[in-house]
């Protein structure tokens, strides 16, 4: 069941899984992407290594608040807000839900918030997995074909949206595993029934890119750090994870073969895996 709570001066929406008692587990999503691309059956698993896993919407995605007023970012004008602003959300979300202290992990966008989030508030942070993101986004930049997707013009209706959904992931998802085409049409159309926001997408991409590069903020970050990469990434090339996992010390690198800018229930085990091993250190 979707809650909204609110936190840092808005409304944050988020969903649970599994008991209260368990290891405290934050999931953040990325660009443009809602609560529910973290899919629940790999929530599932992680519950099963004993996790409390909370996946919610970030401002301007889902149910969460979407700051309308704002407007849609114009060429050369400041930022509507940060990545840090996102990072605080998160602080707050964790406030309204009685965590002093969670074990985080970030995709994408979401990488980038997690990173922040260890960085503005390190006591909040017990662990940290950066998955396909970068400390800044001019250290990794996405190959031609895969910028295009965040670039494009937003689609006019549903069917659209859902034609969009299967061009972008056939472009940036992972060309070692087969594409679920059905799954991917099934979960667009679930996300466009929830919220529909392209402007709200198209602020948070000023976000990332007014924000900088963190990699000499992030040398001072000392939370156990795992960070997961995709070797076929295109949007987020490999070149992102290395710079992320060589700016935090100790932090490990784990890369997959044939993976790209997503997450393939093939490797879920995997991931799982991992992120279990840092947790339950």
């Amino acid at each position: 069941m979707t809650t909204r709570v609110a936190a840092n001066g808005i409304e944050i929406a988020y969903e649970s899984f599994g008991s209260p008692e368990g290891r405290p587990l934050l999931l953040i999503m990325g660009l443009g992407a809602q609560l529910i691309q973290w899919d629940e059956a790999l929530c599932e698993l992680l519950v099963e290594q004993g996790h409390h896993v909370v996946r919610f919407d970030n401002r301007d995605t889902g149910l969460s608040t979407h700051l309308h007023d704002l407007g849609v970012p114009s060429a050369g004008a400041p930022a509507p807000y940060l990545l840090d602003d996102l990072a605080d959300d998160t602080a707050a979300l964790m406030d309204a839900l009685g965590l002093p202290a969670a074990h985080v992990v970030g995709a994408s966008m979401g990488g980038m918030v997690a990173q922040t989030l260890a960085i503005r508030h390190p006591g909040r942070v017990l662990t940290l997995t950066s998955i396909m993101s970068t400390p800044g986004p001019s250290v990794a930049p996405p190959t031609e074909a895969a910028a295009a997707v965040l670039t494009g013009r937003p689609p006019a209706d549903r069917a659209a949206v859902l034609e969009q959904a299967v061009r972008t992931w056939s472009t940036i998802g992972s060309p070692g595993y087969e594409l679920d085409r059905e799954k991917i049409v099934a979960r667009a159309g679930l996300a466009y029934d929830r919220c529909f926001d392209p402007a709200g997408t198209a602020r948070q991409l000023a976000a990332i890119m007014a924000s900088g590069d963190r990699t000499e903020l992030l040398a001072g970050v000392r939370v156990p750090t795992l960070v997961l990469h995709g070797e076929a990434d295109p949007l987020v090339p490999p070149a992102g994870g290395r710079a992320t996992a060589a700016a935090i010390p100790g932090a490990r690198l784990v890369t997959y073969p044939g993976m790209g800018h997503d997450l393939p229930p093939a490797l879920w085990p995997a991931i799982v895996a991992e992120i279990t091993k840092l947790t339950s250190a």
